[in-house]
């Protein structure tokens, strides 16, 4: 898939990244484990089993392989989701469990996993939702941009894996309908968060997520990133490689 890099809007976040404010916390924080901020050279967590880098953002851009996208082949269907999550047995699948962690007011949860009331911040677009019916649940890097970028050659099991990724607070998020739908499968040369303040930590999760799966970036997207991480010089990326 050939990509349109659109200038104006990568210089307008540009402008303003440096001048980043911090979005509203979440209740039971799901991204408590977010990257930090402040340069440092590249650290491995002190729990090792785990397996957990943080590295400054322009040296983990660097680090993503670069390959031309193949989209050939590709359909929805090919990452299974949504699956039962994390606990088979509580009735509540992965789109579930996800609105449940990262909402700030808790909904109740009915019968067959249906939530009810409740709210959550949408940090694509500065938001409060109140209604889970509002609310997808984005693949930071989509289905799609993945299978441009390696997932193609997975087993049908990994890209379950992925499409169901419940070991890290970035790979899903749940934000508005309508900024999911307008962000759809475009990479960060192609689409940012409206809310410019929050480029530093959206482009940082993209990559994380990358890096975690071992998917590739095209050249352009990877000099987008390269210009994005330059203007996030306080940003690091913390990933945990995929098993």
């Amino acid at each position: 898939m050939i990509k349109n890099l659109r200038p104006a809007a990568l210089v307008a976040a540009l402008l303003v990244v440096p001048l980043a404010a911090p979005t509203p916390a979440q209740a039971q924080n799901r991204s408590a484990s977010a990257p930090a901020h402040g340069r440092s050279a590249p650290v491995q967590a002190q729990n090792r089993s785990v397996q957990t880098y943080t590295v400054p953002i322009e040296a983990a851009v660097h680090t993503l392989p670069i390959a031309a996208e193949k989209r050939e082949g590709y359909q929805r269907t090919s990452f299974k989701h949504w699956n039962a999550g994390k606990n088979p047995t509580d009735g509540c699948n992965t789109r579930a469990e996800v609105l449940i962690a990262e909402a700030v007011d808790a909904p109740q949860i009915l019968p067959g996993c249906k939530l009810s009331g409740g709210s959550w911040w949408s940090y694509y677009d500065a938001k409060t939702i109140t209604s889970a019916a509002a609310l997808d649940v984005d693949h930071m890097v989509p289905l799609a941009e993945a299978w441009d970028s390696g997932a193609s050659q997975w087993t049908a099991e990994r890209r379950e894996a992925y499409a169901n990724d419940l070991d890290v607070p970035t790979s899903l998020v749940a934000v508005s309908a309508a900024s999911n739908r307008s962000k759809a499968d475009q990479d960060p040369a192609e689409w940012l968060p409206p809310t410019v303040s929050v480029t530093c930590r959206y482009v940082s999760e993209w990559v994380a997520t990358k890096l975690r799966w071992g998917l590739t970036a095209d050249a352009v997207e990877l000099d987008a990133l390269d210009q994005l991480a330059q203007a996030c010089p306080e940003t690091t990326v913390t990933y945990r490689p995929a098993p």
